[in-house]
Formats: C-alpha cells, sequence, structure tokens
C-alpha cells in the first residue's frame, strides 16, 4: 500500500511537525541521526537503515561511526554524551524484552548529559522514528524510493 502518512489527509504534516519540533530541542543533529539510526536498526526498517546514514554523510558525519552504530559499546568513537543517548535509544525502543525496559542506571547516565528539554527531545527523536519504522516496516516501504 501507499504509505499510511500520505494516505491520511494531515498525517505527513504533524509527523514532519514532530520532527521539526524535536530538531529545535538543542541537541546535536548528528546526534539525533545517530539515534534515529540506531532505533531503525533494532526496528529492522531497510527505508531509514539507507536514509538516515546518508543525511548524516551529508552532514559530516564519519563513515567508520555510521558502520559502528550499531556495536557502539564495543568502540571508542562515540563520546559519553553519545553513549548515554545509544543506550536511552536501545531501552526506550526494547521496550518489552525486559521487565525494566529503562533501568535506573541508562536514566541517570543520559541525565548527567542532558538537561530536561534534551533529554525530552531525545524521547520524542526515538519514538518518532520508531513510528516511521513502525508504518515502513509494517507496509513494506522500499529503501530509496518514496511513494
Amino acid at each position: 500500500m501507499k504509505h499510511p502518512a500520505a494516505l491520511v489527509p494531515g498525517a505527513l504534516d504533524a509527523l514532519y511537525a514532530l520532527g521539526v519540533a524535536t530538531r529545535n530541542c538543542g541537541l546535536p543533529p548528528r546526534l539525533i541521526g545517530l539515534v534515529q539510526l540506531r532505533a531503525s536498526q533494532i526496528n529492522g526498517c531497510v527505508v531509514t537503515m539507507d536514509s538516515h546514514p546518508k543525511l548524516l554523510q551529508a552532514g559530516g558525519e564519519m563513515q567508520e561511526r555510521l558502520d559502528a552504530v550499531a556495536g557502539w559499546r564495543s568502540t571508542g568513537l562515540f563520546t559519553p554524551a553519545e553513549r548515554s543517548a545509544l543506550a536511552l535509544t536501545e531501552a526506550v525502543t526494547r521496550l518489552a524484552d525486559t521487565d525494566d525496559p529503562v533501568p535506573d542506571e541508562i536514566w541517570a547516565e543520559a541525565t548527567r548529559h542532558y538537561d530536561q528539554v534534551n533529554l525530552a527531545g531525545l524521547l520524542l527523536a526515538i519514538s518518532t522514528i520508531t513510528l516511521w519504522n513502525q508504518l515502513n516496516v509494517a507496509t513494506r516501504q522500499v529503501a530509496g524510493v518514496w511513494d
């Protein structure tokens, strides 16, 4: 089917507006992109796994870091702040995988690096990309194609 956000009047505008609001919360665009890429990897969304690295590269992100996002714990390529955002991303994206989906230690580490507005932006970025992932995967959207 066509993309659901394109079929329901106002849905696409609403999703884009949420993305704009998230980008205006004071977080670096690269961080938002890394978080979105990691959530998309977890959710198996080939559309955003294809598009987000291209957007990040256009913004100056190094290929080496893009290649390492899935294994961020095993590399020194990410700052402590980025690592806390990636840990939060994994926890929030995998809510059903554990009885304590966002453990206190993950939240505490994130609060060491981000204020409440930044944390709100991170949570909105994670939630928004997860919604895009769900819509793309459910309707079998094709990478590199927008209908």
